[in-house]
């Protein structure tokens, strides 16, 4: 089952949800805002695209954080320990397929491509 990962109220997560629901694609969705995520999950995601592709730098709570905290931020260790104390820092959404083939982001053209539609 594909697992779609973000927060319920990002604009960008519910264009990719109502894109794979009128496409009629089933799929399990993980709000990390509530659920939190693990570190297991961020490896397989920053090992795909790094650290700072994961990381929502336009995001609010990126913008939010104090200098003192986004300084501390500088590598894959310290990205998975901010990821996990705010997971809405996280690039959304981020979506895992059935085939281990991870997305990040929408992106409609990418995504015909992914799931043949």
């Amino acid at each position: 089952m594909i697992t779609v990962y973000g927060i319920t109220n990002c604009t960008t997560v519910i264009k990719a949800r109502n894109w794979l629901e009128k496409n009629k694609i089933e799929y399990n969705f993980h709000d990390y805002k509530k659920l939190g995520i693990d570190a297991q999950h961020l490896t397989k995601w920053i090992s795909k695209f790094g650290w700072e592709k994961v990381l929502n730098m336009q995001g609010q709570m990126w913008r939010k954080a104090s200098e003192e905290e986004k300084s501390k931020v500088v590598d894959e260790k310290t990205a998975i320990e901010f990821f996990i104390k705010v997971p809405t820092s996280i690039k959304r959404p981020i979506v895992e397929l059935e085939s281990g083939e991870i997305l990040r982001g929408f992106d409609e053209l990418e995504w015909s491509k992914h799931f043949s539609v």
